[in-house]
C-alpha cells in the first residue's frame, strides 16, 4: 500500500494568482523549497573581473570589469537593479572536443555581449518567428530539451559560464537543433544593449541564484528595476517565466511583481500561456523530493 508522507525534500508548488493591470504578462512557476539550492548555474556572479583560463579565443571574455550600465541614470528612475560589486564567476576549462566545437560552430551560433543590437531574423535565417531569451541558461539542459518542441520559436540562450555554453553547444550539434543561438555575457546587459524594446515574446529565468543571505539580496536578478527592463523588452502579451526552488526567493518575487504596473501576474498553472512552459526536465532536488514522497509500507 502506498502512503504519501511529506518530507522537506518534497517540492511544493507556490501558486501566485493574477492581478489585472495594463499590459504584458508574467508567468511565475515557482517550485519552492525550504533549503537553499546550489544548482544555480544561471545568472550567477555577473561581473567579469578575470579572463578565461581556456586558450581558445572563441567566446573569450576580455580582461577587467565587464559592461555595467548605470540603469538609474539611463532610465531616469530610482528602481533597484542587481548590485554585485567585485563578485566574480567561477572559471572553467574546456575539453579538447569542446574547444573544437567552439572553433567550428561558435561563429555561426554564438555572439559576445556588445553594443551592437542583434539582427534576430538574419541570425536565425527567417522572419516572423516568436523569439524567447533565456537568461542564465547554465549547461542548457532545459534549453536543449524544450527547443525541439518549439521549432517555430527562436531561442536565445544567454550565459556567462563558458563550459555551460560548451555543453549546450554540444547538445545543439549532436541533436541537430536549429532554433537555438547563444550570447555570452551578463543577461541584464544583453537585454539592455542587444535586444530592442518590445521585440520578445518571452523571457525565461530558470533557477536564478537565490543569494539566500539577507546582505546579498541586493545581488538577486529579480529586482524592481529588472522587472521594468523585462517588461520593456517584451511585446504586449509577452511572457516572463521565472522558476525557483528556493522558498525565500519565491516570496521575494511574489512581493516584487506587485510593484511593476506593466506586468500582469498570471500565476501557475496557466493553460492558455502562448509559449511552452514545461521545462521537460526536473532538478535533482525536485527528483529527490519525488523519490522520497511515496514510501511503501
Amino acid at each position: 500500500m502506498g502512503v504519501k508522507i511529506p518530507t522537506r525534500a518534497h517540492p511544493v508548488r507556490a501558486y501566485f494568482y493574477p492581478r489585472r493591470v495594463r499590459s504584458g504578462i508574467i508567468g511565475l512557476f515557482c517550485t519552492a523549497r525550504h533549503v537553499a539550492s546550489n544548482t544555480c548555474l544561471r545568472e550567477r556572479c555577473k561581473l567579469m573581473n578575470s579572463a578565461d583560463s581556456s586558450p581558445n579565443p572563441a567566446a573569450e571574455m576580455p580582461h577587467g570589469r565587464g559592461f555595467q550600465t548605470d540603469f538609474n541614470t539611463e532610465f531616469d528612475n530610482e528602481l533597484d537593479y542587481p548590485r554585485l560589486g567585485n563578485v566574480t564567476f567561477r572559471r572553467g576549462t574546456l575539453t579538447d572536443n569542446q574547444n573544437a566545437l567552439f572553433e567550428e560552430h561558435w561563429p555561426q551560433l554564438g555572439q559576445m555581449l556588445s553594443d551592437v543590437p542583434l539582427d534576430i531574423p538574419s541570425w536565425f535565417g527567417h522572419d516572423g518567428a516568436k523569439t524567447i531569451v533565456e537568461i542564465g541558461s547554465g549547461t542548457g539542459t532545459s534549453t536543449a530539451a524544450m527547443a525541439p518542441l518549439e521549432k517555430d520559436t527562436n531561442i536565445i540562450a544567454v550565459e556567462l559560464y563558458k563550459p555551460g555554453l560548451a555543453k549546450l553547444l554540444g547538445s545543439i550539434v549532436r541533436n541537430d537543433i536549429e532554433n537555438i543561438r547563444m550570447v555570452r555575457g551578463d543577461g541584464i546587459e544583453v537585454l539592455m544593449r542587444m535586444i530592442a524594446p518590445e521585440s520578445l515574446d518571452g523571457i525565461r529565468i530558470f533557477f536564478p541564484d537565490p543569494w539566500p543571505k539577507a546582505r546579498h539580496h541586493k545581488r538577486r536578478i529579480i529586482q524592481s528595476g529588472t522587472l521594468n527592463l523585462f517588461a520593456s523588452r517584451l511585446k504586449k502579451g509577452g511572457v516572463l517565466h521565472v522558476a525557483t526552488d528556493h522558498a525565500g526567493y519565491a516570496e521575494w518575487i511574489d512581493e516584487l511583481v506587485r510593484v511593476e504596473p506593466s506586468l500582469d501576474y498570471k500565476g501557475w498553472p496557466w493553460p492558455e500561456c502562448p509559449i511552452l512552459t514545461d521545462r521537460q526536465v526536473i532538478t535533482k532536488f525536485e527528483g529527490k523530493g519525488l523519490d522520497l514522497s511515496l514510501i511503501h509500507i
